[in-house]
């Protein structure tokens, strides 16, 4: 089984046309059921990659909320691969399951907990090699998905059509691949804003390893302290959201990107005419019980 080549036209609502500014949202959650939002795109060539290479497995990295997690175990299920995340925390072994990694569990992904000391290493060479030994059969994926193939398919995420469109595209980051994509299909007529779902500007040295255009600016003033960290202000923009557009959300990437366009769009950050496009990287599956029930998708 090969994973889609072609995909369906992903739609695009209107959210904002007031006051010379027009705010549109793609819905990549509406991607694929299980293999969610960028995730899609991230995957698609790693795993073309394994199955070419003649791999059993794959292997990859993330915390305990990760789409990333979810996405790959039920890529590699449907490919007919075996699949293993390292997750950071050992102390989570111990408890039950959240949403995220039961999702991946039940897509028979074998979860490694490891302490966070030991999770810092999974760049290192030395830590990767030992992964290989214990695990010869994997194709290794890093933390996020994020690597040259990962941005070779983030590319395909805007089409000819949203490149001549609009003049600023915004997406979450969390590893920086997806911002990376947007930022190499994009040209010098386009700004590219990413809103950080971390606290700290280590995400734009990381990113500054896939590009070498200046047209793109990381924010972390909407990540509410940090990663999967949430404040009141979140939770209540994402209700009032969902009631009003009726597209669900959660949470840790999306819901901050679009309480911080918002906001900005409030201050008048945008200048008069401004096309914008916020990408909808999906990760539902991970959406906080206390944000109560799921609106009923529309398109």
């Amino acid at each position: 089984m090969q994973i889609q080549a072609q995909l369906p036209q992903i739609p695009v609502q209107t959210l904002i046309q007031r006051n010379e500014i027009q705010l549109d949202l793609k819905r990549l959650d509406l991607v694929h059921p299980q293999i969610s939002g960028n995730k899609f795109y991230k995957l698609k060539y790693n795993l073309q990659q394994a199955q070419q290479q003649g791999k059993t497995a794959v292997l990859t990295f993330g915390g305990a909320y990760s789409n990333h997690i979810a996405a790959t175990a039920y890529a590699a299920q449907m490919l007919g691969l075996e699949s293993i995340g390292i997750i950071r925390g050992e102390e989570l072994a111990q408890r039950p399951l959240n949403p995220t990694l039961q999702t991946a569990h039940e897509m028979g992904m074998q979860l490694e907990f490891i302490s966070r000391q030991t999770y810092q290493q999974r760049h290192e060479p030395d830590f990767l090699q030992q992964l290989h030994s214990q695990f010869p059969d994997c194709y290794l994926i890093p933390e996020g998905g994020t690597n040259a193939l990962a941005i070779q398919g983030c590319q395909e995420i805007l089409t000819s059509e949203d490149l001549n469109h609009y003049d600023v595209f915004c997406c979450a980051v969390g590893t920086g691949g997806t911002l990376s994509g947007l930022i190499q299909a994009s040209d010098s007529r386009h700004q590219l804003l990413g809103f950080s779902a971390l606290k700290g500007e280590f995400l734009t040295q990381e990113v500054k390893q896939f590009t070498d255009k200046s047209n793109w600016k990381i924010l972390d003033d909407y990540c509410c302290g940090g990663y999967a960290k949430i404040s009141p202000e979140l939770i209540q923009f994402i209700q009032t959201f969902e009631q009003q557009y009726q597209i669900p959300l959660e949470q840790v990437y999306t819901g901050k990107m679009l309480m911080g366009i918002f906001d900005l769009i409030q201050q008048g950050f945008f200048q008069s005419g401004t096309r914008i496009l916020a990408i909808h990287t999906g990760g539902l599956q991970g959406r906080a019980q206390e944000l109560g029930d799921m609106p009923k998708i529309s398109v």
